[in-house]
């Protein structure tokens, strides 16, 4: 049995601690940067969980700064991505786990429940949504649409941000903003979008769904063209094919000539 088939029960069980209302909302820092109580029951449900599916594992997660990545295994966990969308009921937020092993992602499950839609990806496996397999468009740079957003949390940002955004726009289709990175990157592998672009996320938000479009035939890196960084924030790129990708990098690069932080 594949390791995605353990975890796929799992996450749905937790999506159940992600109630319509009830719930309490705090701040992070700031007015943006907000978590709920059901973040963290979701987390803590999993946290529990997954430790008995791989003894000894390690977690990186995004709520109480749980981070130890000193494993040969490494759970990495957005409880609720997109959590201001589910503050205000908006259906694009989601769970998203990723199984990293020695630094190399091999499973992810992303799923967004109130459209009960399941993604999942294992390594060498293929990419399936709700039992779909899924790949990538293959769209040319003028018929794409580009899934990003303005670097909500860091919005010294937002200036370069919207330079690359227009840039890119005036070259492609249209533009998307749907709250949710793991979503948005999740659309991409489904060949709803075909480009993406944030200045700034951590690895919960992007590693299952990285690992879910690279097996639905997509491609995704950071600032310096390679393999996303699992253990520290990244500004992330992903495309629907290496032409593609390797133009949003030079886009990027062409108004960012060093990451800013």
């Amino acid at each position: 049995m594949k390791i995605s088939d353990s975890i796929i029960p799992m996450v749905r069980e937790a999506a159940s601690l992600m109630v319509r209302s009830g719930f309490d909302v705090m701040e992070k820092g700031s007015q943006v940067n907000l978590v709920t109580s059901s973040d963290l029951a979701v987390q803590e449900f999993l946290v529990g969980r997954l430790s008995g599916l791989i003894p000894g594992a390690g977690f990186l997660c995004e709520e109480n700064d749980l981070a130890d990545l000193s494993h040969e295994y490494v759970w990495i966990i957005d409880p609720i991505d997109g959590t201001a969308n589910y503050a205000r009921g908006i259906e694009d937020c989601c769970i998203s786990v990723a199984l990293a092993r020695r630094g190399e992602l091999v499973a992810g499950v992303v799923y967004i429940p109130w459209r009960d839609e399941l993604y999942h990806a294992e390594k060498g496996f293929g990419a399936f949504m709700n039992g779909r397999q899924l790949k990538v468009s293959d769209r040319p740079m003028s018929a794409c649409l580009f899934g990003t957003a303005m670097s909500a949390y860091r919005k010294e940002f937002a200036k370069v941000c919207s330079d690359i955004i227009f840039d890119v726009y005036m070259r492609s289709n249209d533009v998307r903003r749907f709250g949710s990175a793991a979503v948005e990157l999740c659309m991409l592998a489904a060949g709803q979008l075909d480009l993406y672009f944030e200045m700034r996320l951590q690895p919960w938000d992007y590693a299952a769904a990285s690992l879910i479009i690279s097996e639905a035939g997509g491609f995704s890196c950071g600032f310096d063209g390679k393999r996303l960084s699992l253990d520290k924030a990244s500004l992330v790129l992903a495309a629907n094919s290496r032409e593609n990708l390797d133009d949003i990098l030079a886009t990027v690069r062409k108004y960012l000539p060093k990451l800013p932080y």
